[in-house]
């Protein structure tokens, strides 16, 4: 199982927990720990960051039930709970199909 495997399971089994930027940005954004869930079931990965100063994360795509986009930033699924860095829906003024930056320089 690869990456974002062990990332859909361990947030499907309820192993992951907020932190509390996140915990802010969940409550100002209302995104509810349902969409998460819901959005992480066919997640797949955007973008890695191996060197992150608390360690290796990364930024996962999903989209809810009712096809909101939501990008999750989270750490690495070898931590025995996985924590949730922050979660947003994407823009689509920076992001091509929630997946891609926009070139900003052109």
């Amino acid at each position: 199982m690869g990456v974002i495997g062990r990332i859909r399971a361990k947030i499907q089994q309820g192993r992951f927990e907020f932190s509390q930027h996140a915990t802010d940005r969940a409550i100002i954004r209302d995104i509810r720990v349902r969409e998460l869930r819901e959005a992480m079931q066919e997640a797949e990965l955007v973008e890695s960051y191996p060197e992150d100063k608390y360690g290796p994360s990364y930024l996962v795509l999903g989209f809810t039930d009712s096809g909101r986009p939501l990008h999750v930033h989270c750490s690495h699924p070898s931590r025995p709970l996985i924590k949730i860095i922050t979660l947003y829906e994407p823009s689509p003024s920076i992001w091509v199909d929630f997946k891609y930056r926009r070139n900003t320089h052109e």
